[in-house]
């Protein structure tokens, strides 16, 4: 069994790499990528391992945890998905400042999506909304590329008002911190 006291007592003996090896993923070989030099194999002397506030150590090995991440995240990318989503990222954000709204104080900031969302009819549009841009892409300007960002918004709206991520909180009602 293991616990805080075997993992203390392998610690005062110096036996915690043999006790509790480092495990990886088949793939991983006991390497880590390096984002900015590939592949990085573990120094056998602990002098060459970097030392910066992101690392962790773990059992005389220090994992940069958020490089991993990122690395591994990556290589599951094969088709420009980081590109893609930073495009939509762009994309999305430039839309809020762009939307029709109200033009008195109060309702400057309201969307048609906002008011629809009152009436419980946003998904429906937004469903809709992806059938029409989804089928004039190729049609209506060519192969317009806004259409696809406007089909992935949609869809992205559609995950919210659906409750794909939980129920939305309630509006402050300060509408002045809105983007």
């Amino acid at each position: 069994m293991v616990n805080a006291w075997s993992l203390a007592d392998s610690v005062l003996k110096g036996t915690i790499d043999e006790d509790y090896p480092i495990m990886y993923g088949p793939e991983d070989e006991r390497a880590l990528t390096d984002a900015t030099t590939g592949i990085f194999e573990f120094p056998a002397d602990e002098s060459e391992y970097p030392s910066d506030g992101a690392l962790n150590f773990h059992s005389n090995r220090m994992i940069n945890t958020e490089v991993q991440k990122k690395e591994s995240m990556a290589h599951y990318f094969k088709y420009h998905e980081e590109e893609i989503l930073k495009d939509i990222e762009e994309y999305v954000s430039s839309t809020y400042r762009g939307h029709y709204t109200g033009d008195t104080h109060e309702y400057r900031n309201v969307q048609t999506l906002d008011l629809m969302a009152a009436r419980s009819v946003a998904s429906g549009f937004c469903q809709a909304n992806i059938l029409k841009y989804g089928s004039r892409y190729g049609s209506k300007d060519g192969k317009n590329k806004k259409d696809l960002m406007k089909v992935i918004h949609y869809a992205m709206l559609l995950l919210h008002f659906d409750d794909h991520y939980g129920k939305p909180s309630m509006p402050s009602g300060n509408f002045e911190q809105m983007p």
